[in-house]
């Protein structure tokens, strides 16, 4: 196997949990903080897919905000000015997975790297609340490029930015479509199914699939 000298995360989902403010969603709307972090990330998606095939690029930060205010309009809550802006700046603090800083801190041979179709105002400070600044080689937003990932021209984009080829990167992410376009264009996948979900019916397998990142350390 070719060795794999880079490995690429994906941000949200993967080494951070979109779903650890439904505490906060919680305190503003009782009994419905669940369902509508599920809403708020599902349209988070559909609207980067959507603007993507529309070619009407903004940046993640408002469609961030804009699928927030879809989900609690969903739900039925009232949506005012202020909540909306105190819920999206919580998206600078997402608590990691578990498991996020002990794997990293075997990997430090290895480049590594978060490409992310969230934006750069969004992931350096999430980074830094995290407790994850230093450990990453390069933080790429697609904003760059303005093109939201899966478009082949995203990955493409990361690549160049790396200098490196396609067949020495490990892409990493929870999303099933991310991990299909990743591997259309043609870097080694991980899968991280955290939901136990099956594969994405795109004749795009990934190459290797684990409940949480543990499982990549097989790569080393």
């Amino acid at each position: 196997m070719t060795p794999i000298t880079t490995i690429v995360f994906d941000s949200y989902g993967t080494l951070f949990n979109v779903h650890s403010l439904s505490h906060r969603l919680e305190e503003f709307f009782p009994g419905k903080g669940q369902e509508i972090s599920q809403t708020w990330r599902e349209k988070q998606i559909e609207y980067a897919l959507l603007r993507q095939i529309m070619g009407n690029y903004t940046t993640f930060y408002e469609i961030t905000k804009d699928a927030l205010i879809y989900a609690i309009k969903k739900h039925g809550g009232p949506v005012t000015t202020e909540q909306t802006k105190q819920l999206v700046e919580a998206y600078l603090q997402l608590d990691v997975f578990p498991e996020v800083k002990a794997v990293l801190s075997q990997l430090k041979d290895k480049q590594l790297v978060i490409f992310s179709n969230g934006s750069l105002d969004m992931l350096n400070p999430v980074v830094k609340n995290a407790g994850l600044s230093g450990i990453f080689n390069h933080i790429i937003s697609v904003d760059d490029i303005e093109q939201f990932k899966p478009a082949p021209a995203s990955y493409n984009y990361a690549t160049k930015v790396l200098n490196t080829k396609a067949k020495n990167v490990l892409f990493v992410s929870a999303n099933g479509w991310d991990i299909s376009g990743a591997e259309n264009y043609g870097f080694h996948t991980a899968w991280i199914n955290r939901k136990g979900l099956p594969t994405e019916e795109l004749e795009l397998v990934p190459d290797t699939t684990y409940p949480d990142l543990r499982g990549i350390l097989e790569w080393i």
